[in-house]
């Protein structure tokens, strides 16, 4: 199973985990597993960027997960 690391504004959600074991094949379905493991995160989760073995990505979508992927949920900075 991939592990998903939650940072800090997410673990009020998660119970306090900072990390989770999720089996997903691509990220839209660890995004949705995770939503529907815990609907109030569902909202701040549409705001994350998605770190993949060290890849990010802003938009994920549908990349490939491995069964021993990294996953990092990110927040996503703003600039000017």
């Amino acid at each position: 199973m991939a592990t998903v690391h939650l940072p800090n504004g997410l673990q009020q959600f998660s119970h306090g985990a900072a990390a989770l074991q999720i089996d997903a094949p691509h990220v839209q379905a660890l995004l949705d597993i995770l939503a529907e493991r815990f609907p109030a995160m569902a909202a701040p989760l549409a705001d994350m960027a998605v770190a993949v073995d060290g890849d990010i990505y802003t938009q994920p979508g549908y990349q490939p997960l491995r069964s021993d992927s990294e996953i990092h949920l990110l927040p996503r900075i703003a600039g000017g």
